[in-house]
């Protein structure tokens, strides 16, 4: 949820979260993480530009992206053709797998990733020197509390990961992170959070909490 625009301080702008396009790792099967060695394929790289194109006539003006490079290369097509720099922030990393990062991600059990038939079934399972599912929930939440109380002059657009995406969009649907869907997310798919007026007073977490 954003906040921003001169409608008297009520006006919410558009929030569009974009996953990356697809990268070496993904074709390979592997987790990623936050091990920064895959980028995008050609394919990817298309679905960049595509991204670029289909976003190019609405009123983003501000960007921010994970300091990732898959992320990252997502970011500069959209970046050139709106004439915007892209603000990095590390909450936007994918979760941290820790030990696991660069393993077939098949071969993962749901006892350490703590998902299981597209649910969170454990919040807190987490694998050796990694992060768990509420563990990259709180870091989303940090972010999109932050964002919240700045004003921006237009849409906002956030390029992340799969896991990033679904934890942010969760958070700011007001769903716990017990309670949470994982459903596939392709690369290069578009999230939008549609303009709406809300309490300027309170941060997504403050309205969650009165739900």
């Amino acid at each position: 949820m954003i906040r921003g625009g001169h409608d008297n301080g009520a006006a919410w702008r558009t929030l569009w979260l974009i996953r990356h396009g697809e990268s070496t790792w993904n074709v390979r099967g592997l987790a990623q993480g936050h091990c920064d060695e895959a980028r995008l394929t050609a394919r990817g790289e298309r679905q960049a530009w595509e991204l670029a194109t289909e976003l190019s006539t609405q009123p983003i003006k501000t960007l921010y992206a994970s300091d990732l490079r898959r992320a990252l290369e997502t970011a500069a097509p959209l970046a050139e053709v709106l004439g915007l720099a892209v603000n990095l922030d590390a909450r936007l990393r994918e979760r941290c797998l820790g030990v696991l990062e660069g393993t077939a991600s098949a071969a993962i059990s749901p006892e350490v990733t703590g998902l299981r038939s597209q649910r969170v079934a454990d919040p807190d399972a987490r694998p050796d020197g990694g992060e768990s599912v509420r563990d990259l929930y709180e870091r989303a939440a940090s972010f999109a509390d932050e964002l919240a109380t700045r004003d921006h002059p237009g849409d906002v657009a956030v390029v992340a990961h799969g896991g990033t995406l679904r934890v942010l969009n969760a958070y700011l649907h007001g769903i716990a992170v017990e309670r949470m869907a994982w459903e596939p997310l392709e690369n290069g798919r578009i999230l939008r959070w549609p303009a709406q007026r809300q309490d300027r007073s309170l941060t997504p977490r403050e309205r969650n909490d009165e739900i």
